[in-house]
């Protein structure tokens, strides 16, 4: 009977895999510990679980004696090796929160103990519920950034609105600066004397001695008619201003210092409402002829 249990031993001896080495690899996360064989492991891993022990059983697998290892992790604290009749023993201390996970290398050659921890109920709540909150919190639509494009182009278009409303009320001030400065001008040009001719249809008795453009509308005329000579602002505002009888302005100089000592005169019948009724300039030869002839 003893012969045959030695017999026995020796078959399954030759039939085991021998452990060659084992590495301890300590990570913030895990710890694993790698088993070399000799052989490719084919024999049964069997795990069983104390409060703060983790027993693996290895059959079919041999060591020539046995180890231990102290190891400081949080997931580790001592690991040993014991061999036994047709087996290994590997015991593990770890704390109560740790799993094991075993698993063979694709060759058999190898096996790894993986160490982890293991989230207790009321964690693995937490991490649930934290996983919740975070899926319904709200995030940014896609579309953020071409919204905030459009409500700048929008503010920038009310400007644009804005600045040209304040130009247009500013324009009539200057454009009025523009024309109170109408004295300065050159005198008019022979081609403007004619058409003021044209205009006021005149005939041999009467003659243009000179002429000034106040704007595109109105004109400033010195008109000779039957020895006397006849200041008449012409346009939007048909008006006699003065006539001239002995002192003639008998220069272009002349006439632009009487224009400019009317000045304000002038401008006072050019602000003068549209309404009031325009005086024809046959109306005016009237009058020259009466005065001419009450003479």
């Amino acid at each position: 009977m003893i012969k045959f249990l030695l017999i026995f031993t020796i078959v399954l001896s030759l039939n085991a895999s021998n452990i060659l080495s084992y590495n301890i690899y300590d990570r913030t996360d895990r710890v694993d510990v790698m088993i070399t064989f000799d052989t490719p492991y084919s024999g049964v891993i069997r795990q069983s679980t104390t409060e703060s022990k983790i027993i693996i059983k290895l059959t079919d697998a041999q060591i020539e004696s046995s180890k231990l290892k102290k190891i400081s992790s949080k997931f580790l604290h001592s690991l040993s090796i014991t061999p036994m009749a047709g087996y290994t023993q590997i015991v593990a201390s770890v704390p109560s929160s740790t799993k094991l996970k075993a698993s063979k290398t694709s060759d058999a050659y190898g096996l790894r103990l993986r160490f982890t921890n293991v989230l207790s109920p009321k964690a693995k709540q937490n991490t649930l519920a934290n996983s919740n909150l975070l899926s319904s919190l709200p995030t940014k639509k896609s579309d953020g950034i071409e919204q905030s494009y459009y409500i700048v182009i929008g503010i920038l278009i009310i400007g644009i609105f804005i600045l040209f409303f304040i130009k247009k009320k500013i324009t009539p001030k200057t454009q009025q600066k523009k024309t109170n400065s109408w004295l300065f001008k050159e005198s008019s040009s022979p081609e403007q004397t004619q058409n003021a001719k044209q205009a006021l249809n005149t005939d041999d008795n009467v003659s243009i001695r000179f002429q000034k453009n106040i704007d595109s509308n109105n004109s400033v005329v010195m008109l000779d008619f039957m020895n006397q000579s006849y200041l008449v602002l012409m346009g939007k505002s048909n008006i006699l201003l003065d006539k001239f009888t002995d002192n003639k302005p008998a220069t272009q100089a002349d006439f632009e210092t009487i224009l400019q000592n009317r000045h304000q005169e002038l401008e006072d019948f050019l602000q003068t409402p549209n309404s009031e009724q325009k005086e024809p300039l046959q109306a005016y030869k009237e009058r020259a002829a009466s005065i001419a002839y009450d003479v």
